[in-house]
């Protein structure tokens, strides 16, 4: 699905490497001047997210129970957490899932691989960046984002789990989204499975001891999370979850949320 070597995708447009200018995420985070240009003033920027939203509703509505997989864009073939992803994703195809990534190198290309042999759907959902990310060779269903929150809420709505492998910013920052979206009940509990103990060992007692002991969240938040090093393990998770939605089993029980929940 990669483009030519001289090219680069900015959304729905190719043009040639080189021509590197400001993304269309910093252009609407950034206070502008007053536009000269209409086609540069935020109130048009809000069509072009509408047809973000509404291309990337449609090519998404019809790919059947999902699991999202994350981690890092760093991560060679020759890593062990590439093998597992790849293993994962497979055993979520055989399982009837199709799988989506950020369509991208490292674990999104592993997960997406894993997907394809398992003859289950890989999709990958790319996004526009100033240094170059191309889609990898192994997706099915490609779609290109300009806006990470466009991108973030496709990731969300059509998975029926989240796996999380070793990775950075962007990682956490998925995995902390997802957490604050189920504790204050804006989507229902599915499974969010951390994957290689060892790597989230720091931050699981950086959030048992201060963030848990001075009650900036309540215990039962530590269990919105599982934890495994086992391939089987997170396969069954979200087939275990998926099986219990389709039975018409309520949501796991979570307290009323609060605003501070939020904060």
């Amino acid at each position: 699905m990669a483009e030519a070597e001289d090219t680069r995708r900015a959304g729905r447009i190719v043009v040639r490497k080189g021509l590197e200018g400001q993304t269309e995420d910093r252009r609407l985070l950034e206070r502008q001047p007053a536009a000269v240009d209409p086609y540069e003033a935020d109130p048009w920027r809000v069509l072009r997210i509408q047809a973000e939203f509404v291309e990337g509703f449609d090519a998404l509505a019809h790919v059947g129970p999902a699991v999202t997989v994350f981690g890092s864009a760093r991560v060679k073939p020759d890593d062990p957490m590439y093998d597992a992803a790849r293993r994962i994703a497979g055993g979520l195809a055989r399982a009837g899932f199709a799988v989506i990534t950020g369509g991208g190198p490292g674990i999104m290309e592993a997960a997406n691989r894993g997907a394809r042999e398992g003859g289950g759907l890989s999709v990958g959902c790319n996004i526009e960046l100033p240094f170059e990310q191309d889609m990898n060779a192994y997706v099915d269903l490609g779609i290109e984002f300009r806006y990470f929150f466009v991108r973030k809420m496709m990731f969300v709505k059509y998975a029926e789990a989240f796996i999380i492998f070793p990775g950075g910013f962007g990682t956490l920052d998925e995995l902390f989204e997802s957490l604050t979206l189920i504790q204050t009940g804006k989507i229902v509990h599915f499974p969010v499975v951390l994957f290689g103990s060892t790597y989230w060992k720091g931050l699981l007692d950086w959030i048992r001891d201060p963030v848990l002991k001075e009650a900036k969240i309540s215990p039962d938040d530590l269990d919105l999370m599982i934890v495994t090093d086992d391939v089987d393990e997170a396969v069954q998770a979200a087939r275990l979850y998926f099986e219990r939605k389709s039975l018409g089993a309520p949501p796991k029980k979570r307290a009323r949320p609060r605003k501070s929940d939020a904060q």
